[in-house]
């Protein structure tokens, strides 16, 4: 049965209007080499119930992060999401609402992007925040982009700590821009020397904090220097739940900061969808990309919020549109701001430091197995360690003991030889005793 209401004679009479003789005559600019020509091997047609079965069937293939002990990181963490968020999002008025065309009618959804504004600045330390992006590798490269705007000038400086994905959609976007990237090798241990790259043609220095490597240091003395020759900070954030222990980037003297927020109200849901954040000083506050919300009274002086700032191409001129992200990731952002409000400000830093002492815990235990190695020496929740063999082959013994043991650099770094032994290990609260005990023990004996 085909689903296309249109006959024979339709098909005729369309294809005569715009002067073509065949519907094939459609694809005359793609290559014959390019078009099938027979039917893919696809499964026959089945009942919703036979259909329901196979996708079942598949789905049992997964091993899912919450069934085994799980050490995977790398800008996606597994956090424990308490059930208020889930059950305060699915309420219809939060569930079915979008972005605000008619801001005056969306006074809920203004006050909840508002909310969340008012705490993305907080855990920041900046001065302003916006209502949300995409994810994180898209915002850090929002990020450069308005660093390029502000400076007036065409040149990243990418550091070698950087999750590999957040460099490769900058360097996608400059490329297709004009602008110009320098990225640094991979940093493990983080020894590079940025400062010293920093000239009059840079517009911003990006570096991840805490680093794809999960080292943590003081950017205080890079911002200094990026201030010294006119360039900006950009510090991109891949664990948010590191902010309530670590010291902001806004207070190091950072001038952006960007990345990612589903750590926060967001499970890891097989990869999405995730939350872009996004903060910066007000003193480019014009320059920043998607839309901000702030507060005022109406004309009988009651408090009311306003869509005070839009910067993309669908609210305004395109020559005048510093974005064109079209939406606000607005549920996401939503189930980040209960979650934090359910934690508080104490809250989070408890959070946090059972995160911490879960990773010190688990990085004492395998730095303890022969020929192992922790190389990152300061970190939150994640570190990376050096094993003596092929880091992708340890992985896949570990699946077969049912353990995510975490992600092999190689898996995004491929063409990186020197990096095939490492491996990127996250422990989150979420981890108990006993699986960081049967971690180290897969491992020694994955090792013997």
């Amino acid at each position: 049965m085909r689903y296309l209401p249109h006959t024979p004679s339709d098909r005729r009479q369309m294809l005569s209007a715009i002067g073509v003789g065949a519907i094939d005559d459609l694809f005359a600019d793609v290559p014959q080499s390019k078009l099938l020509h027979e039917l893919p091997r696809l499964p026959a047609p089945a009942g919703e119930l036979e259909v329901q079965r196979a996708f079942e069937r598949m789905a049992r293939r997964n091993m899912s992060a919450g069934s085994v002990p799980f050490f995977v990181g790398c800008g996606a963490y597994r956090h424990h999401v308490p059930a208020t968020v889930d059950h305060l999002i699915q309420r219809s008025e939060f569930l079915t609402s979008y972005t605000p065309y008619q801001p005056e009618i969306s006074q809920g959804t203004l006050q909840a992007l508002f909310e969340y504004q008012t705490q993305l600045a907080r855990l920041t330390g900046l001065d302003v925040a916006n209502a949300s992006m995409y994810d994180g590798s898209t915002a850090t490269a929002e990020a450069v982009s308005m660093a390029h705007r502000v400076t007036r000038r065409r040149k990243a400086i990418v550091s070698g700590g950087l999750h590999p994905q957040y460099r490769a959609v900058i360097e996608t976007l400059s490329h297709y821009g004009g602008k110009e990237v320098i990225a640094l090798p991979p940093d493990p241990v983080g020894v590079e020397d940025i400062a010293d790259l920093i000239d009059d043609e840079t517009s911003c220095v990006v570096v991840q904090y805490p680093s794809f490597y999960g080292g943590i240091r003081d950017l205080t003395p890079l911002a200094a220097a990026a201030h010294a020759k006119g360039a900006l900070l950009v510090v991109a954030i891949a664990e948010v739940v590191a902010l309530g222990l670590v010291k902001s980037p806004g207070d190091m003297g950072a001038d952006i900061v960007a990345g990612e927020g589903q750590s926060l109200g967001n499970a890891l849901n097989f990869g999405g969808p995730s939350l872009g954040i996004f903060a910066a000083r007000d003193r480019h506050v014009r320059q920043m990309p998607g839309r901000l919300v702030g507060e005022t009274v109406d004309a009988a002086g009651r408090r009311g919020f306003v869509l005070t700032l839009s910067t993309r191409e669908q609210h305004i001129r395109r020559e005048k549109a510093t974005s064109n992200i079209c939406t606000n990731s607005g549920l996401c952002a939503l189930a980040f701001s209960i979650h934090l409000t359910l934690l508080g400000e104490s809250g989070l830093r408890r959070l946090a430091g059972l995160n911490h002492a879960a990773a010190c815990d688990l990085a004492d235990r395998l730095a303890a197995i022969r020929g192992v190695e922790v190389v990152t020496e300061a970190y939150f929740n994640e570190f990376t360690i050096r094993l003596p063999t092929d880091a992708a082959a340890i992985v896949d013994r570990l699946v077969d003991k049912g353990i995510l043991a975490g992600v092999p650099a190689s898996r995004l770094e491929p063409s990186r030889d020197e990096l095939r032994n490492l491996l990127i290990v996250a422990s989150t609260e979420t981890n108990t005793d006993a699986d960081r005990t049967a971690f180290a023990a897969a491992l020694e004996e994955a090792l013997s």
